[in-house]
């Protein structure tokens, strides 16, 4: 009988050595022996389309970012299975990056079949989408597994730039992260355009008021309006961060303390106490906190907002279709 049960253990332990990549928690170099390739393969389709398209590296960045938040990091954003599905939500307007995540699936498909889930695919490309703005190189942990549910119901917590600060905050909170998180998260807008559609009301008929937003800058307005006029095109693009849109740095910061932000959720992190100071701290005359080394630590843990394992995922195929 003990022997028995020795055999027995011994067949557990060694069955857990085999698989028990697939119920890892998440770490960093995750794929280093199951899929050596994988992360040089997501970076070079990134830098691919990023030579094509300037704009990648914060589509990537953004990508990632609206993935999380829905129904945690698990790739339900790529799923495309009819008007139902999540990447078609009201608060996903404007998303794009799918086809550089199916580009690298389908090469690491073809390297590593059915290892690298399309969930890690995103947060790679977002870390490179960062490096190639000049923003920090960091260490991605992986070892996610994609989700089995896409809905576009499941959407309707995404954070909005019309929300209220005391909104916006509750919304990161339910995502376990803090007011901190919000505050270097919203600062990734420092890549990155907006459309005028998201203007409109801040500019033209701001709190139903007729007029704009008051926070705004006088010096600004001009600027914002001739770009963004009434009844203008709706889809002209912006740059989010005024004066330094294609450089990840900390300018947007400094601009949102100057009545600079372009968009009206970053301008309300000077509405609440406790977000104002934490974007003040990044320009103390002493010691200042390094932007650059929150950001890591606020991406890194957002990335691990509602991952999933074995028992709730999978690794697809296809990013777009469910197994």
């Amino acid at each position: 009988m003990i022997k028995m049960r020795t055999v027995m253990l011994f067949m557990i332990l060694l069955f857990e050595l085999i698989f028990g990549f697939s119920n890892a928690q998440l770490q960093v170099g995750f794929y280093n022996e199951v899929c050596p390739e994988a992360e040089s393969i997501v970076t070079g389709f990134v830098k691919d389309a990023a030579n094509s398209n300037p704009q990648i590296p914060a589509i990537m960045l953004r990508l990632h970012f609206h993935d999380c938040f829905v129904e945690g990091c698990d790739g339900s954003i790529l799923i495309d299975n009819g008007q139902d599905s999540e990447r078609f939500a009201f608060g996903h307007q404007g998303v794009q990056g799918y086809d550089v995540v199916e580009n690298a699936k389908a090469k690491l498909e073809s390297v590593c079949p059915g290892v690298v889930s399309c969930a890690d695919i995103v947060s790679m490309a977002a870390r490179d989408g960062v490096a190639f703005s000049g923003g920090p190189s960091y260490q991605v942990e992986t070892g996610r597994k994609d989700g089995l549910v896409s809905n576009i119901n499941l959407a309707d917590r995404m954070p909005d730039v019309k929300d209220s600060i005391q909104l916006l905050k509750q919304k990161f909170i339910e995502k376990g992260l803090n007011d901190k998180d919000l505050v270097v998260l919203s600062a990734a807008h420092t890549i990155g355009t907006t459309a005028c559609f998201f203007m409109e009301d801040r500019l033209y008929n701001f709190a139903n008021t007729g007029g704009p937003d008051p926070r705004i800058n006088p010096s600004f307005l001009p600027e914002l309006t001739h770009t963004c006029p009434k009844n203008g095109d709706i889809m002209v693009r912006l740059p989010m961060d005024h004066g330094s849109g294609e450089t990840f740095d900390n300018q947007i910061l400094q601009n949102i303390r100057s009545g600079f932000a372009v968009l009206e959720s970053d301008a309300k992190l000077m509405d609440d106490p406790t977000t104002k100071g934490i974007v003040d701290s990044y320009f103390g005359a002493l010691n200042p906190v390094t932007f650059e080394e929150d950001f890591v630590n606020s991406i890194v843990r957002m990335g691990r907002i509602g991952t999933k394992d074995d028992s709730n995922g999978n690794i697809r195929r296809v990013c777009k279709a469910f197994n």
